[in-house]
């Protein structure tokens, strides 16, 4: 599912390309004018699991209106697909596998949700897990109206 049409956008959930911060951020500049969600997760990452349900939930309502990205962060190929499949994540993932893209943006744990506007502008940050009523408030805050 996606709301947005961009060359460097994985047309499969499970394509996981490899991605530098270059690529990256390339892939936002392209997204310009659609809201985008990315989260930088992990497959043995335990508040990833948690706050997983919430998200695949989430683009399911709003994927039409807002990009969602998952950004998978120094992780196994086979483990991360897995992860994939078991939580029916309907928005396509790149992987981090040098951790050069969470690196960049400066986190330090994860999960690491941001929120971009249409304008490719960070609106917000998340640091660990978010609750379904964050992740709520913070995707209120793209959408227009």
């Amino acid at each position: 599912m996606n709301a947005a049409t961009a060359n460097l956008l994985p047309r499969s959930v499970l394509a996981l390309p490899s991605f530098d911060f270059g690529t990256y951020e390339r892939l936002l500049y392209q997204l310009r004018g659609t809201p985008v969600v990315v989260n930088i997760w992990a497959s043995w990452c335990g508040p990833c699991r948690t706050e997983a349900p919430a998200l695949v939930d989430s683009a399911k309502r709003y994927g039409h209106d807002v990009q969602f990205l998952g950004v998978d962060f120094q992780d196994q190929r086979q483990s991360a697909t897995a992860f994939l499949k078991r939580y029916s994540v309907p928005y396509p993932t790149v992987s981090d596998a040098s951790g050069e893209i969470h690196n960049m943006l400066g986190f330090v744990g994860l999960p690491d949700p941001v929120f971009y506007g249409a304008d490719g502008k960070i609106v917000a940050t998340w640091p660990g897990p978010l609750s379904a009523h964050a992740l709520r408030v913070n995707l209120q805050r793209l959408l227009p109206g």
